[in-house]
């Protein structure tokens, strides 16, 4: 196809329309979703539920990190005529929030199309995956009945908005699921997600003890404080030991091939401290904690647990005032096997459109696909087509490759097509 025939693409002007409609909000995007479903002959409805009164296994955030507000989710329902197995397409129409400051070259609403790429705020995180959605099963429709079921959300997820956990518990279930989301990994419609490790975010914090002193500074009475900076050693060093003895225990194949170790400890935050010259009364580090699919979020805890725990057993100030440890996240992974029915439909898809059979993408810590088959023990992979420069990772002038977003459309129709009968 050229340039101009890509533009003119239903699923590309369908994009297009919804990253416009963010200008009015996340209403205005999920109320086009719903009339894209209508279009394609699916009963739809919105389910309105508050994220923190959902139920979950193996997975929890802390109150703070959980979105307060009530949430709304678009689900569509296209009805077999029986005996056919049933699938469920989920994305997410909730994005970064704006930011006026933002520095990008192109309209961030604008769904400019340039050198192949079509830029928007959120359009690989994640317009595309819904957008996806809604033409997928109107082209897949138009192939006539299909046998088994097929289910649409389009539901939030940023900030733990939990929205396909809502739709699931809400008794939204199938025989297998599919996550529509752009990887940021460069490969596009040539990997498939079907392994998400899970992931353990925590702080811990320890005290300190300021100098006897009104002084504004406290330089020159530093040796009669304790500064919880440097008392955060032995924590530090604990961490590493745990990180150590995990990276040499566990192992997981898939995860050793792709980038030879399969657990990681990550220190990505040290808070704590005020103005220049001044003790600070605590200091906190915020860790994150990688583990494959196999190991329970319980055992990896206590693992932490313990180890914060030893570190403030071996020094003098850490024993009379240990160290607080608090748990802001953790989910659990989940993978499905290159054996697995759905892997082979998958895949067979995948070839058929663009060409080459896909590899799996196996570094996408805590990715949702694990959300079905840790709650529901319904399998499930992702995939989405090439994008770059996220919002989310910091990045300016979000993009998806036009092409390959059009391939997705087609590897999606298909997909269903061949699951559903």
């Amino acid at each position: 196809m050229t340039g101009s025939t890509l533009e003119a693409e239903p699923a590309v002007v369908l994009l297009r329309g919804l990253i416009a409609a963010q200008r009015e909000g996340e209403a205005a995007i999920q109320a086009r979703v719903a009339e894209g479903f209508r279009a394609a002959g699916c009963a739809v409805e919105r389910l309105r539920y508050r994220p923190a009164e959902v139920p979950l296994r193996e997975e929890f955030a802390s109150e703070s990190a959980i979105a307060g507000e009530e949430r709304e989710a678009v689900i569509a329902t296209l009805r077999g005529t029986g005996g056919g197995r049933s699938l469920i397409l989920f994305a997410h129409p909730d994005g970064e929030d704006f930011q006026e400051g933002h520095g990008w070259r192109h309209d961030p609403f604008g769904g400019t199309i340039e050198a192949g790429r079509l830029y928007g705020w959120g359009v690989s995180d994640d317009l595309a995956g819904v957008a996806i959605m809604v033409e997928a099963v109107r082209r897949a429709a138009e192939g006539g009945p299909m046998r088994g079921d097929v289910i649409l959300a389009s539901t939030p997820s940023k900030r733990h908005a939990r929205g396909v956990h809502a739709a699931m518990h809400h008794g939204y279930r199938a025989d297998a699921a599919v996550y529509l989301h752009p990887a940021e990994s460069g490969v596009g419609m040539r990997e498939v997600k079907a392994l998400a490790s899970g992931q353990l975010i925590f702080r811990v914090t320890v005290a300190g003890r300021l100098p006897d002193t009104q002084e504004p500074g406290h330089a020159a009475f530093a040796h009669t404080a304790v500064n919880p900076i440097e008392r955060m050693g032995p924590v530090l060093a604990a961490l590493r030991e745990l990180d150590a003895r995990r990276g040499a225990r566990v192992r997981h194949p898939a995860l050793e091939a792709a980038i030879g170790r399969s657990t990681n400890l990550l220190v990505s935050r040290i808070e704590g401290g005020g103005k220049a010259g001044r003790v600070p009364v605590e200091c906190s580090i915020l860790v994150a904690l990688s583990f494959p699919p196999g190991e329970s979020l319980a055992a990896v805890q206590a693992e932490v647990e313990a180890a914060v725990g030893e570190a403030g057993r071996g020094d003098d100030w850490l024993r009379a005032h240990p160290p607080r440890l608090d748990w802001v996240s953790g989910v659990t992974g989940a993978e499905v096997s290159e054996d697995h029915p759905l892997w082979v439909e998958t895949a067979r898809a995948v070839q058929e459109v663009t060409g080459a059979p896909p590899h799996v993408n196996p570094l996408h810590t805590s990715s949702d696909i694990r959300n079905p088959m840790v709650q529901h023990g319904i399998p499930c992979v992702g995939l989405g087509p090439l994008c770059g420069d996220l919002t989310h990772n910091a990045g300016r002038d979000e993009w998806v490759d036009v092409a390959d977003y059009v391939r997705a459309v087609e590897v999606g129709a298909r997909l269903i097509r061949g699951w559903c009968g």
